[in-house]
């Protein structure tokens, strides 16, 4: 929704509201919650081609899914048992895009993991992109600015054979790097869509908790280093 309409469609809210006699708290409540839900996100998806079986898929989403609960204290233990990205399976070699304006914020980032090569870009929004997994180091030096996309880099393979899994593994984070975000409710794609083909397994249950962390937007953001999120002692599927 173009931002003018917005306050439009929000003033004559307001107006609605004080005709009704509205109190000023709840005013400012809901006003807050109508622009947080009518905000468009600020991203874009990372490839310029179209999903398909031969060009790219998702495979496995951010947050409690299944494939990072059975690893959540060996690959995910430093990021609360979660998968703080999204993972883009993609053949070697397809252009990576900038997901939004920016500039580069670092090259071949080994602290943030995501080998072979990785790429952080940070945004005027505050928040920083990592694109993980790059074929190659992506010709680009820090401090260089980036429009959304721009070509820059290309999907690689963490096993470096371009045979077991290549994908792109994308994250966005605060610009401390300590926070991760669910990058769905930030990117402006049919993530509905994206989510009914693909090998994606889903998201783990809590028996004690069932009905929490089971959809798309519905995930908690990652700290860095802190305790897990997920260390069911009733967790469906079970881990046998």
């Amino acid at each position: 929704m173009k931002s003018s309409h917005r306050w439009a469609v929000g003033l004559a809210l307001l107006a609605v509201m004080l005709v009704m006699g509205v109190q000023q708290p709840v005013l400012a409540a809901e006003l807050a919650v109508y622009e947080e839900q009518t905000q468009d996100p600020p991203f874009r998806l990372p490839f310029n081609i179209e999903p398909g079986p031969d060009s790219w898929y998702i495979v496995q989403f951010y947050g409690n899914t299944r494939g990072a609960y059975l690893r959540r204290n060996i690959w995910y233990g430093a990021g609360q048992g979660l998968h703080f990205g999204v993972d883009f399976a993609a053949p070697c070699g397809t252009e990576v895009v900038a997901i939004g304006d920016g500039e580069v914020a670092k090259v071949d980032a080994k602290e943030h993991g995501a080998g072979p090569h990785n790429l952080v870009i940070a945004h005027p929004n505050g928040l920083v992109s990592l694109y993980g997994h790059l074929l190659q180091p992506p010709n680009l030096y820090v401090g260089q600015p980036v429009q959304k996309g721009e070509v820059i880099g290309l999907t690689g393979d963490p096993d470096i054979s371009c045979t077991s899994r290549p994908h792109l593994h994308l994250e966005v984070r605060n610009g401390g790097y300590w926070i991760a975000y669910n990058p769905v409710p930030l990117i402006d794609a049919d993530w509905d869509s994206l989510a009914l083909f693909g090998p994606s397994s889903g998201f783990q249950r809590d028996l004690q908790n069932p009905r929490r962390w089971l959809t798309l937007e519905d995930q908690p953001d990652v700290s860095f280093g802190a305790p897990l999120l997920n260390d069911y002692s009733e967790p469906w599927p079970p881990q046998w």
